[in-house]
């Protein structure tokens, strides 16, 4: 049974993973959101290949602690699926250290080499499960652009592209890439979380790699 948040955090319950599932969809609220007009990363995935696409995904959703789905490690306990997609790391880093002194978050998260922590931990369990993993580092929403919340997150994308550079099994999609802060018609109302627009320019980035 889904837990009920206020405020709209929970855009809806998770999907679940259909039986063979090429494609799992994992992680926090920038995976989740628009789930509930059906517009989710997941959503929109399915839309595009034309096949099932699994979704644990969930919104408040951290790395390193949270219980049951809203721990994105837990979220990929059982899965067993050819592509894991999944992001990670805002939560943690929002609830820890606000934006500043965020050293020992991010080490916990991922070393600076890019070999320990949190998150290879996490991926490199599922490469030895037979998954190849898409990580899907975040954007810069218009929140915080221009802020000291960039910096964290430039050292975590940093960190990322180390891990994925040492496996050819893992691939790191920079949102950046695609999304600008100054393109408001890409942000939900909260000026954080991607529209509906967002979540499908999120997929658009990640289903090449997929088929």
């Amino acid at each position: 049974m889904c837990l009920a948040l206020s405020l709209g955090l929970l855009s809806a319950c998770g999907r679940g993973v259909p039986d063979g599932a090429r494609v799992v969809v994992a992680g926090d609220s920038i995976m989740a959101w628009n789930r509930g007009s059906g517009g989710s990363v997941a959503d929109v995935l399915q839309q595009e290949l034309r096949e099932p696409v699994g979704d644990v995904s969930l919104s408040l959703a951290r790395i390193t602690s949270g219980r049951g789905a809203f721990n994105i490690p837990n979220q990929l306990e059982s899965v067993r699926a050819q592509w894991v997609v999944l992001d990670g790391g805002a939560n943690d880093l929002s609830g820890q250290c606000e934006c500043s002194d965020c050293g020992p978050v991010l080490d916990r998260l991922i070393s600076e080499d890019g070999k320990r922590g949190a998150i290879p931990s996490l991926v490199a369990d599922l490469r030895a499960r037979g998954a190849r993993v898409i990580w899907a580092d975040y954007y810069t929403a218009p929140r915080y652009a221009g802020t000291a919340c960039e910096a964290p997150y430039q050292v975590l994308e940093d960190r990322l592209s180390r891990m994925a550079g040492a496996d050819a099994g893992v691939t790191l999609v920079d949102l950046d890439e695609a999304f600008s802060p100054e393109d408001p018609s890409l942000f939900a109302s909260d000026r954080i979380h991607p529209s509906p627009k967002g979540s499908a320019l999120i997929a658009a980035q990640i289903a090449p790699i997929l088929r």
